[in-house]
């Protein structure tokens, strides 16, 4: 296995800083439990970046219920070329958000979006993603109008990500729904997405 540092090498200093925020004032403000900081590297951030293999270049992303920044702002990090909104209901994460943004340099690449992804009527993206934010029926009912025809939704899934595609059917409604692993031969276990294409 690669050491996610050495996948994306123009990236390893900003995900070095933000590993030391999750570990630090992201553990003190409730974001993650203590016994996660062992696993940042490679339960969250290398496990969030390889999804950035699905996304096409120079795209515009909503990152749906961002929290402390994952996926959203570890694609941002790895993937220049983007841009993505933040998207985040609650205040203290928003606020979390914003000051790595700040700390990073990333202001004129990533916008904190506070507010819940279904008021955010007029704003759409090409690619929308979410990890850990609802099963996939309910995400569906609020990242599909904030994706433009042709795009894609990718949600991060665990080993439900076909009884999820099952139960979504009806909202579905014949749009191509595929489960696609990402990361061969950076993480372990693969990460497993669902990709909606609209």
């Amino acid at each position: 296995m690669k050491e996610i540092t050495e996948v994306y090498p123009d990236a390893a200093e900003n995900l070095a800083r933000f590993a030391h925020w999750l570990a630090g004032a992201g553990v003190e403000r409730g974001f993650l439990g203590p016994r996660e900081v062992d696993r940042i590297w490679d339960r969250h951030i290398a496990n969030c970046a390889v999804v950035e293999e699905l996304i096409p270049a120079n795209s515009k992303v909503f990152d749906i219920g961002s929290g402390a920044g994952l996926p959203g702002l570890v694609l941002a990090i790895v993937r220049p070329d983007i841009t993505i909104g933040l998207i985040e209901p609650l205040m203290r994460r928003s606020e979390f958000l914003k000051e790595v943004v700040a700390d990073l340099g990333m202001t004129e690449q990533v916008t904190v979006m506070r507010g819940r992804a279904e008021e955010l009527k007029g704003h759409s993206a090409p690619v929308v993603t979410a990890r850990a934010v609802a099963p996939l029926g309910k995400l569906l009912t609020w990242s599909l109008p904030l994706t433009t025809k042709g795009g894609q939704i990718l949600a991060m899934k665990g080993s439900s990500a076909a009884t999820e595609i099952a139960e979504a059917a009806d909202i579905l409604k014949g749009r191509k729904a595929e489960i696609v692993m990402c990361g061969e031969g950076v993480v372990d276990p693969q990460t497993t997405v669902v990709r909606v294409t609209t």
